[in-house]
């Protein structure tokens, strides 16, 4: 009998990690979607599991802690912030597929390095609904950390957002769509897929500085190159709005670095 449960028990688990839009986070429980505003999330681990095959976020870092800090010090020396950092922001360029990683301790932020994003669905654009295979675009944080992922190791941001699910609501939108992720391999539709090298840097990074001190935002291409547009007419109207937002982040940071590098 005892058998025969256990068996039941590992069909139901593996069942529960199947594809990109099912990587449900082993470690968070979060509330359904619900068209209202809502704060900002938490992260909270739950202690090591017992069950056979499931790996916890300090066995990650016991992993791959090692392998991280040996390929991000030195990018963190020459940019001259410490390692861990105090915070971090992770800025993701859609038409570039390039994220890039910038941080700092007690000071301004700095650029660290960048990353291949190794794919990416979707085109310029919020995401609006579920099943529209859109990265989306916005100001997100981490709301999980999933070490059991089936590709490889994932990041959950808080998608949709206040802003997003505000605009839904407004626009009788019942299902903006959820599970958006940062993750390894380098397949995804709707999230952000980096690699397995990459990821276990992010995520190794993301759970030494805590969750709560990282930020994301996604772009869909680098407003320091040209500026967002928002004129066409497939777009929403409030996405003007949007990506004032989103330049007016990315370039705050870009500013705060051309002054660093002035006082230098």
């Amino acid at each position: 009998m005892q058998s025969t449960t256990k068996i039941v028990a590992g069909l139901a688990l593996a069942a529960l990690l199947e594809a990109c839009s099912e990587h449900k986070p082993l470690i968070v429980t979060t509330p359904t979607v619900k068209p209202q505003i809502r704060a900002e999330p938490k992260i909270y681990y739950t202690p090591p599991s017992t069950l056979p095959g499931q790996r916890t976020v300090e066995d990650i870092l016991q992993v791959y802690g090692g392998y991280a800090a040996r390929q991000l010090i030195p990018y963190f020396a020459k940019a001259r912030v410490s390692y861990p950092p105090r915070e971090v922001t992770f800025i993701a360029l859609k038409q570039e597929k390039k994220l890039e990683l910038w941080a700092r301790d007690s000071g301004e932020f700095r650029f660290i390095r960048d990353y291949d994003i190794q794919s990416a669905s979707g085109v310029a654009g919020p995401k609006l609904r579920q099943g529209d295979r859109q990265v989306p675009e916005g100001i997100y944080r981490i709301e999980a950390l999933n070490p059991n992922s089936h590709y490889h190791l994932s990041m959950k941001i808080n998608y949709p957002n206040e802003f997003d699910i505000l605009h839904a609501y407004q626009e009788g939108r019942a299902n903006p769509g959820s599970d958006i992720f940062i993750h390894g391999r380098a397949a995804s539709i709707g999230c952000l897929a980096m690699g397995d090298k990459a990821i276990e840097e992010l995520f190794v990074l993301t759970a030494q500085v805590g969750a709560e001190n990282v930020k994301v935002v996604i772009a869909p291409h680098d407003p320091r190159t040209y500026p967002l547009d928002a004129e066409s007419k497939e777009l929403p109207k409030w996405t003007s709005e949007l990506y004032s937002i989103i330049s007016r982040e990315i370039k705050a940071l870009s500013t705060a670095m051309k002054s660093a590098k002035v006082g230098l």
